[in-house]
């Protein structure tokens, strides 16, 4: 018979690769699952919604790898019942070995990883469970291919497949609930899109400051305030943007998906110009909140003062 020692040595270590990048995965989506059914109240707009990323991340990994990992390894378990080769047994018992002092490493890590987190105030429900996922999830691998070393499920195949639909199971049930807590692909470009649309609504807004305050007056239209630089255009599908001078200031509007999310006005301050000693144009931080549809941010003049340049502009609701 053929000697393909090498060859089967090769689907050894990818089984391997592929259920250490499984594992890790998973605990990355058990992770971030926990973070948003039990949220703390430290957490940002920014941390929950870097939690979603994470999230995606874990079930994109887990689709591809973790199928791949249980091809291979139904594939060498096979090979390891026809293959008779001192070196290959051999080869393939070293790999398993090393691949549990790898593991061990890992799982010491990451449990240090989730007490530190815990220490640093996170809340007890979440150490706790992320505590359990952990032990669950390397445990159960720990045992599966230290028992692989000694040669056990080469004569139990069928129990080694149940121990695998048991783990399948596990993760296809952390793939749908990681499904519950995410918006669906339409709705996250959806939100880009609003999000891309602010930033394009701060610049105008800029550019009208910064005409106002070179001209004393407000641009009659908002190709006055974009000479020489191109007008930014709403996304396909919405609404156009819209410039209209009021008895007070100004408005801008444009359509949008969903309403602003918690947090997430704030975030949108940094497009305020400055005076050239540093000091901001606009004394309150701008409101860009708004609700799902065509909506308008109202911008107002102020006053005259003698510390502060009269084309203050601040929102009202």
């Amino acid at each position: 018979m053929e000697n393909h020692t090498a060859k089967h040595f090769v689907l050894q270590l990818g089984s391997l690769i592929t259920l250490y990048l499984s594992i890790a995965f998973l605990l990355v989506l058990h992770f971030n699952i926990i973070n948003l059914i039990y949220p703390d109240a430290v957490d940002s707009y920014w941390q929950i919604e870097s939690y979603r990323d994470a999230v995606r991340w874990g079930i994109a990994m887990l689709i591809v790898f973790f199928p791949t990992y249980i091809i291979l390894t139904r594939r060498v378990n096979k090979n390891r019942r026809q293959e008779t080769s001192s070196s290959y047994l051999g080869f393939t018992k070293w790999l398993i070995y090393l691949s549990l002092l790898i593991g061990g490493g890992v799982l010491l890590g990451d449990l240090v990883a989730v007490i530190l987190a815990f220490l640093n105030g996170e809340i007890t429900t979440r150490f706790v469970l992320k505590a359990g996922a952990l032990l669950l999830i390397v445990g159960a691998a720990f045992y599966y291919y230290l028992q692989d070393a000694r040669g056990y499920w080469l004569t139990r195949e069928k129990v080694s497949i149940y121990y695998g639909v048991g783990m399948s199971a596990i993760v296809l049930a952390t793939l749908l609930t990681g499904f519950s807590y995410i918006e669906t692909p339409t709705e996250v470009r959806e939100l880009k899109i609003d999000e891309k649309q602010l930033t394009d609504l701060q610049d105008m807004q800029f550019r009208i400051e910064d005409y106002l305050r070179a001209n004393n007056e407000l641009p009659q239209s908002i190709e006055s305030a974009y000479v020489g630089v191109e007008v930014p255009v709403a996304s396909e599908g919405r609404k156009d943007y819209s410039y209209e001078l009021t008895d007070e200031g100004f408005k801008l509007c444009a359509e949008f998906a969903e309403a602003t999310q918690n947090g997430l006005s704030a975030e949108f301050r940094y497009a305020a110009p400055l005076y050239p000693d540093g000091v901001t144009m606009i004394k309150n931080p701008n409101n860009w909140d708004h609700e799902a549809g065509y909506y308008c941010f109202l911008r107002v003049i102020g006053e005259l003062s003698e510390t502060v340049d009269p084309t203050i502009i601040k929102p009202v609701r």
